[in-house]
């Protein structure tokens, strides 16, 4: 079930590659955070939100959930997940799902693949994982307990659910993505 389920969508990265905020990326009659949310809070999931200073007040008035800053999102991707789940309301003690939002492309179904798995999993198309990323209880514990420049992908090593997903291994990273993007965003 998605209400025993935290969800972090990070979303505090610099951005330098892509020249403007991934978040606030538009995407149809919004920006990409608030499309995300929306298609996570469709599942049943309450996302929390974590982004950075500089764009705090255009995220949070994209999106209708809790934001959260990362004071350090310079730390790395780990450290801004390490922020999110601080403020879950759960103190941890759940799964949770860690939503890049720069890796949108995965579809409903994967989405409840990844829901209904008790372990640490991540969607696998074509031989490639992808996003999102569902940990387990204890992965999410050891997650809080590592220094926050640690990759992710030190700290897991997920069950890969075969998926199939025409747009799983879209990154929205730099401007020559943002058509791939708005392909998604239609299929979507």
């Amino acid at each position: 079930m998605a209400g025993d389920i935290g969800c972090v969508v990070l979303a505090a990265g610099s951005s330098k590659r892509l020249g403007q905020p991934k978040a606030l990326v538009r995407v149809g009659d919004g920006n990409l955070i608030g499309w995300l949310v929306n298609r996570l809070q469709t599942q049943g999931l309450e996302p929390l939100v974590v982004t950075n200073e500089g764009i705090i007040e255009e995220v949070t008035d994209s999106v209708d959930c809790r934001v959260i800053v990362n004071p350090e999102p310079e730390a790395g991707r780990t450290g801004t997940l390490q922020v999110g789940i601080s403020h879950l309301e759960s103190n941890i003690r759940q799964r949770i799902l860690v939503v890049p939002v720069d890796r949108p492309g995965f579809s409903d179904s994967t989405l409840e693949s990844l829901i209904s798995s008790v372990v640490t999993s991540c969607p696998v198309e074509g031989g490639r994982g992808g996003h999102p990323i569902l940990l387990s209880v204890e992965d999410a514990v050891r997650i809080t307990e590592s220094p926050p420049s640690t990759p992710l992908r030190d700290l897991i090593d997920p069950n890969r659910i075969e998926v199939t997903d025409l747009h799983l291994h879209l990154n929205v990273d730099r401007s020559e993505n943002l058509g791939a993007l708005a392909d998604a965003f239609v299929d979507l």
